[in-house]
């Protein structure tokens, strides 16, 4: 697809949809019809809120462990994290954190931990992964821009963004499934445990040795241009643009995966 610029004057006319009469709305409307025909809006406060919530979890959780350990047996900021509020937690979060904290499945099933362990991983990755998608996500705006200025049909970069997510939920699934390995060759559960410890330091081996291969490189390559990834595979179809979003995702995925 052949997409060019026609000026300001179109582009703010396009992004600002000065065309369309929105006066007979209160505020609230007004306000709501804006964001509905802003894409690029739509897709910061969407992301915006995904990150935080994202954070403000992994925080609640993480004094929450700090508040669970036994005295002698601290982790690296246990003691900057419980001079924090421990806020109420609605018992189904409060299980969730359990599920994701204790050294084994809760009532002897495997199940709801190996759910809430991916929901955590997945949580990490919406927390750290999800920011360093924003180039991705804005350069598939302004393409997304330019072609509506041509009056081109566009799929909404929230599509993009579900791609993007579903290949880091995935990871997350094979993230749990290590930690529910790791943890039944775990004899105690302990944080000092020796399989852990051992564990730890083969990651710490592996992760290290992966920044210098070649496969890093070549992902690494993939996710600091976008524009030309994107703009060579644009597709007017929803399904094409969330292959698209799952294509950057594992290219993101190549080169963090070691890190996590």
């Amino acid at each position: 697809m052949r997409l060019d610029q026609r000026g300001d004057s179109a582009h703010s006319k396009v992004m600002t949809g000065r065309q369309d009469d929105f006066s007979h709305l209160d505020s609230a409307g007004r306000a709501t019809a804006d964001i509905a025909r802003n894409p690029r809006l739509t897709v910061n406060l969407v992301v915006g809120a995904g990150i935080l919530l994202a954070w403000l979890s992994l925080a609640a959780m993480a004094v929450r462990a700090a508040e669970g350990r036994a005295a002698g047996i601290g982790a690296p900021g246990d003691a900057l994290l419980k001079t924090l509020p421990q806020l109420p937690l609605p018992d189904s979060v409060a299980r969730f954190f359990a599920l994701c904290l204790s050294a084994a499945p809760l009532d002897g099933d495997i199940g709801p931990r190996a759910g809430a362990l991916t929901a955590m991983w997945f949580l990490m990755a919406t927390a750290t992964m999800l920011p360093s998608a924003a180039p991705m996500i804005r350069t598939y705006c302004e393409i997304a821009d330019t072609a509506r200025i041509r009056h081109e049909p566009v799929v909404h970069p929230l599509v993009l963004v579900a791609g993007y997510l579903s290949t880091w939920l995935a990871a997350s699934a094979g993230f749990a499934a290590l930690t529910l390995a790791i943890d039944a060759f775990a004899s105690s559960g302990q944080m000092f445990d020796p399989v852990l410890g051992i564990a730890g330091a083969v990651a710490l081996l592996v992760a290290g040795l992966y920044q210098f291969s070649g496969l890093k490189e070549g992902c690494l390559k993939k996710c600091r241009n976008p524009f030309a990834i994107l703009f060579a595979n644009w597709s007017a179809r929803p399904a094409a643009i969330f292959r698209l979003g799952v294509a950057q995702g594992i290219w993101c995925l190549g080169c963090c995966w070691a890190l996590m």
